[in-house]
C-alpha cells in the first residue's frame, strides 16, 4: 500500500504553482513559495522521489494538433482470466488513440478517453483494432460534444 507523503502549507504553494507553471525556474519557484533556492531544490527533489510530482508535461489541445474526435469508450471483457486481463492491457498500451485507461469497478472493466482525427478515424481504430483485443466483448462509446471543464489542476 503506498503511503501519503505529509505535505506542509509551503509543499502545497510549490505544488499549485508548478500546477499553472511547470517550466519555472526553481529561482522562481522559490521567489513564489518564499524560500530561498537550495531549500526549495531539496523540497521539489523530495516531491519527485515520493511521487507526488509524476513527471513534468505540456498541456497539448487536442484540436490544435489534429485531433479533435474524443471519445469514452466503456469496454466490458468476457472473461477476467489473468492471460486475457494482460492480453488486453498490452493490446492498449500500444494504441496511440489511448489517451488515458482506466480499471473500473461497476458493469463495465475499463473507461478508455480516445483521440482521433475524426469519425471515420474512430470508426477505424473501433473495428480494426478496439473490437480485437483480446478478450473484448462490449463496447459503449459516448462522443464529447463540448470540454465544459476539461483536466485541471489537482487541488492541494
Amino acid at each position: 500500500m503506498k503511503t501519503t507523503p505529509q505535505l506542509d502549507a509551503i509543499d502545497r504553494r510549490m505544488l499549485r504553482a508548478l500546477q499553472r507553471d511547470g517550466r519555472l525556474s526553481v529561482v522562481a519557484l522559490a521567489e513564489q513559495v518564499g524560500l530561498s533556492p537550495t531549500p526549495c531544490q531539496r523540497r521539489l527533489r523530495r516531491l519527485e522521489e515520493q511521487g507526488v510530482i509524476g513527471r513534468y508535461a505540456a498541456v497539448l489541445d487536442p484540436g490544435r494538433v489534429g485531433l479533435p474526435l474524443q471519445a469514452f469508450v466503456m469496454v466490458a471483457l468476457s472473461s477476467h482470466a489473468e492471460e486475457v486481463v494482460e492480453g488486453f492491457q498490452k493490446a492498449l498500451s500500444a494504441r496511440p488513440e489511448v489517451l488515458a485507461a482506466y480499471a473500473m469497478s461497476g458493469e463495465m472493466d475499463y473507461l478508455l478517453h480516445i483521440l482521433a482525427a475524426d469519425f471515420e478515424s474512430y470508426a477505424d481504430f473501433a473495428m480494426r483494432a478496439l473490437l480485437r483485443m483480446p478478450g473484448v466483448k462490449e463496447t459503449k462509446s459516448s462522443f464529447v460534444l463540448a470540454a465544459l471543464k476539461p483536466p485541471g489542476e489537482v487541488p492541494v
